[in-house]
């Protein structure tokens, strides 16, 4: 489940400090869409919008009635039952999703994988100001739940297989188009991970393309930066807890669960995991660097070249964004403790979320929680298993190079600057089976993150359009090599 304070599985932070520093960057959009929409682009709003007014939230909706809606769709554009497969389990039946393949030309280059999640997060009608499950554009944006996370993606890519099919587009490459549930919760059946246990020759692929990417405005309409997604952090909870065989609260003594509680989370707030760089961090800190010309900038560069640089370390910790880059990082988001309010706390705990950077196992970082801690009567364990734990992706100039070139093309002077997300997505299953998951740039969205798993989500319409030709030209190139 992504927990993105921004955006996508955390890229929006990520992504809000990279708008805030470049400030050389372009022109922003290159075609407004400001002509009558044409009629592939009024066919794919119609789906956009079918998508968005189904509700696929795992307390309210089904991910299967709207991946029925969406086979219907698939065979209407000619796609045999034979090309879709559907998958769900029957203790979740409500959670299932599909696998739709258009074949290539090609036996030798392997098939590229399109992945999308079509469950949202709840929203509640009384706290939005329009209907959260009504597709409706006012003042230049889409407005409803799923808009941008991230049913905008989704439609594009059913949109773009249904068009390569009825224009009879025949690739290079085979490409895979799987729609998932599960993505935004923890505790349900999640599609992705499914099928990578039941159905991998069926997902097989060189990379896969998936959310994440995109790109962030000023606030003001103006693109400031177009973002690859590389890689991402892993979300492990642990719980620290501290027991006692407590008593009568009139006769208290310095043994207190409570208290030992309490001196346990100050030793972690002063706990620093140590700082580490892959080449995509490497990358960013380089890039994005280089184009801010402020202390900053100097730090980030710096950094990348040399990561043992104290000064600049000490620097880039004071932006949480980039902090948050460099290390693992855990903080407590929730306590418990005592059973009564005349008696001593038998038990008291808390729930200590980490993301954990890439490569570093999450019995390390108990461990290392449990030095930090160095109480014997405290206990720190692992409270979810969520999936595999985070592999980087390489940074393949097969795949940034053509993402490059399309930026110049729809975004002229706009930088591509890669990132590793602090949040999360579905891609760590596909990391997991060796199949590399890329975030593609060509969508954008503003700083704020545009009510991704908040109230009054959007998405902006230009950056739909645009978006949706950009990544059916960048799907093209990489199925033609």
């Amino acid at each position: 489940m992504k927990q993105r304070a921004g955006l996508l599985a955390g890229v929006g932070k990520v992504a809000m400090a990279v708008t805030a520093m470049i400030c050389a960057a372009g022109s922003g959009v290159a075609s407004a869409q400001e002509a009558p929409l044409r009629a592939d682009q009024l066919a794919y709003r119609a789906l956009y919008k079918e998508l968005v007014e189904t509700d696929s939230s795992i307390t309210s909706g089904s991910c299967t009635v709207l991946a029925d809606k969406i086979e219907g769709h698939l065979k209407a554009a000619g796609f045999a039952g034979a090309d879709i497969t559907r998958f769900a389990v029957a203790d979740h039946p409500q959670e299932g999703g599909l696998v739709v393949v258009l074949p290539g030309t090609s036996k030798v280059a392997k098939p590229i994988l399109l992945l999308g999640h079509l469950d949202v997060v709840v929203a509640k009608r009384e706290d939005w100001t329009r209907d959260p499950y009504q597709f409706i554009e006012e003042g230049g944006y889409f407005y409803g739940r799923g808009t941008s996370d991230m049913k905008a993606m989704d439609a594009i890519w059913i949109d773009m297989l249904m068009r390569f099919k009825k224009d009879g587009y025949h690739p290079k490459r085979t490409l895979k188009l799987a729609l998932t549930c599960g993505e935004e919760t923890s505790w349900a059946f999640n599609g992705v991970k499914w099928l990578t246990e039941n159905k991998r020759d069926l997902i097989d692929a060189e990379f896969a393309l998936n959310e994440g990417g995109g790109g962030r405005t000023d606030g003001h309409g103006k693109v400031m930066v177009q973002n690859l997604h590389v890689g991402e952090k892993t979300p492990i909870n642990y719980r620290v807890e501290a027991t006692n065989p407590g008593g009568h609260s009139s006769i208290p003594i310095r043994d207190n669960a409570v208290y030992e509680l309490a001196d346990a989370l100050v030793k972690l707030r002063a706990y620093e995991f140590p700082l580490m760089l892959n080449d995509t961090t490497r990358a960013f800190f380089a890039k994005a660097g280089a184009a801010r010309g402020d202390a900053m900038g100097k730090a980030m560069m710096a950094i990348a070249t040399n990561p043992n640089d104290k000064d600049a370390e000490s620097l880039l910790n004071t932006d949480r964004s980039y902090h948050s880059m460099l290390r693992t990082t855990c903080v407590p988001t929730l306590l418990d403790g005592g059973h009564a309010n005349n008696a001593l706390p038998q038990r008291a705990g808390a729930n200590i979320n980490c993301r954990v950077y890439p490569g570093v196992s999450g019995e390390d970082v108990r461990l290392a929680l449990e030095k930090a801690i160095a109480d014997p009567r405290m206990t720190v364990t692992r409270t979810d298993n969520r999936g595999p734990e985070a592999k980087a992706p390489p940074l393949d100039a097969k795949i940034v190079q053509p993402a490059e070139k399309l930026v110049a093309k729809y975004y002229p002077g706009v930088p591509l600057v890669p990132v590793m997300s602090t949040g999360a997505t579905d891609g760590v299953f596909l990391e997991a089976v060796g199949i590399p998951s890329y975030g593609p740039p060509g969508l954008y969205g503003d700083p704020d993150g545009n009510g991704a798993h908040g109230l009054n989500e959007r998405a902006i319409v230009k950056a739909v359009y645009t978006g949706r030709d950009f990544l059916t030209e960048l799907v093209k190139d990489y199925a033609a090599h």
